[in-house]
């Protein structure tokens, strides 16, 4: 009886975990569609209130959800006219069954206000995650960026037809 029980505890905390892996990863999805999509309520529900964003340089460090707010309404929505980030390389430790860390890759592609070039922009974000009434949120999420560049003569226009 008590390896049933123990088989079944164990079969749990794997459960918990795939579902948690999963859940950590969407956070990193619904960032990049709450940030592109210009959706900030979808944004903002993947940071804790007492969250830090440190995008680094050129932007900055940006803490709570009042952080949140000024990052990307005063300061990112409007020097992007357009964004598409793309994200990838999800590694995934936890350091128990409510706390966890994520590293993933990203690129985003988009235009300056005002430019018609294109920017590409790689980094990596390096993210502190905890489990809270249930919902995984992000408390930390530091920003590498490994390079910012133009693509002179290379404008995004939507398809023709």
């Amino acid at each position: 009886m008590d390896e049933n029980r123990d088989t079944l505890a164990a079969l749990a905390a794997r459960v918990d975990e795939l579902e948690s892996r999963q859940h950590i990863v969407d956070l990193t999805s619904e960032y990049c569609h709450g940030f592109d999509k210009r959706d900030f309520d979808r944004f903002l529900a993947i940071w804790s209130e007492d969250c830090v964003w440190n995008i680094g340089p050129p932007f900055g460090t940006f803490r709570g959800h009042t952080g949140i707010h000024e990052a990307v309404q005063d300061v990112l929505w409007p020097a992007w006219q357009e964004s598409h980030h793309l994200s990838t390389n999800h590694i995934v430790r936890f350091q128990d069954a409510d706390n966890a860390t994520c590293v993933c890759d990203v690129d985003c592609i988009g235009t300056l206000t005002g430019d018609t070039d294109c920017q590409m922009v790689g980094a990596t974000y390096s993210d502190t995650l905890q489990r809270r009434a249930g919902r995984w949120l992000i408390i930390q999420r530091d920003v590498q960026i490994h390079y910012f560049n133009p693509i002179p003569g290379a404008p995004l226009v939507p398809p023709q037809g």
